[in-house]
């Protein structure tokens, strides 16, 4: 006797079918309508930060445009992975070859995007602390700071609404692609707001005894915010590999097996195994109940009302819930 179920209620495919119409093109509310309003403020300030650090001849400020378009180029790839896994879970997935060949859904892909950018992000603010450092022990570099200046202030201005806005609307959306990406806009908050103070203590001393130090201003800031970003997404990579590596998250284990043991003893079934992972926002869970071998014979109507009520106890009945239940009279199946 070996029943197993997919268990994705009516309800959980409402709801994703739901987020995946209410999630307009701009709208401020939604995960991509978010990522959509991100992406087009980051595109222009990676423009506007390579002509004004090569207008003003700052290194520093053109790290800021290139780190921008990285993470311009990142978020579009996971505005592209966020639209995928609500398609999918909804339902609305045309794409045939698609959804032949990812029939397990496109959860895995969330982590690996988001680990990717961690690493890039990171590999770049290592490349510029190197630079930096060469910089620095070659005399520094003449910098135009009425220039450099203006830039400052209006990024800072920039990134410190975009901080406040993503992570406002976060607390709705609850998405770990808005997170990442209201993490970047708080590394570049830092990084303008240093440059700035270095900037305007630049044009302050300029003419003066201390103007020796100008040319040293504009790698010292940047060696200072590389220290400062680099260890900012090692959290996030740290997450995606153990998501990417199937990694048991124990409080899900721990809930999931809780809700078993009552089941067990609940029904006189002999044992139970658990087995859960957590991929991006996507929570799989196969539980599988050893029943006794001379047990009374149920019809499939009553070990689909049992599943029922197991499905209801573990609770988070979603689109991002892949739940598997299944029975068996023999332990061999359950390993």
């Amino acid at each position: 006797m070996f029943l197993s179920v997919l268990m994705a209620g009516r309800k959980a495919k409402e709801q994703a079918m739901a987020a995946g119409q209410s999630g307009g093109r701009w709208e401020m509310d939604s995960e991509q309508g978010v990522l959509r309003i991100s992406i087009s403020v980051i595109l222009a300030f990676a423009v506007l930060g390579v002509m004004f650090g090569l207008l003003s001849g700052s290194f520093a400020i053109v790290f800021d445009g290139v780190y921008s378009l990285i993470d311009a180029s990142m978020t579009a790839v996971a505005l592209l992975v966020a639209n995928l896994i609500a398609t999918s879970t909804a339902g609305d997935l045309r794409n045939k070859r698609l959804v032949e060949r990812f029939t397990m859904g496109f959860w895995h892909l969330e982590p690996i995007v988001l680990g990717v950018t961690g690493l890039l992000l990171t590999g770049a603010a290592m490349y510029a602390l190197i630079s930096a450092i060469d910089s620095f022990m070659t005399g520094g570099r003449e910098l135009r700071f009425g220039r450099a200046l203006v830039y400052a202030a209006l990024t800072l201005v920039t990134c410190i609404v975009m901080w406040v806005f993503e992570t406002r609307a976060n607390r709705r959306i609850r998405s770990s692609f808005v997170a990442l990406d209201a993490k970047g806009w708080l590394m570049a908050a830092l990084l303008a707001g240093a440059l700035l103070v270095a900037f305007a203590a630049g044009l302050l001393v300029e003419g003066t005894q201390w103007a020796w130090v100008t040319p040293y201003i504009d790698p010292a800031v940047l060696m200072l915010v590389c220290l400062v970003i680099i260890p900012m997404p090692l959290g996030t990579i740290r997450q995606a590999l153990r998501d990417i590596l199937l990694v048991t998250p124990q409080d899900l284990k721990d809930h999931v097996d809780a809700v078993a043991r009552k089941v067990v003893e609940r029904y006189g079934f002999v044992d139970h195994r658990a087995y859960v992972a957590r991929v991006g926002r996507g929570r799989q869970i196969e539980l599988v109940f050893i029943v006794p071998a001379n047990g009374p014979a149920r019809r499939v109507e009553e070990w689909d009302a049992l599943r029922e009520q197991i499905s209801e106890a573990l609770g988070g009945d979603d689109a991002n819930r892949w739940l598997t239940i299944e029975f068996t009279a023999d332990p061999e199946w359950a390993n």
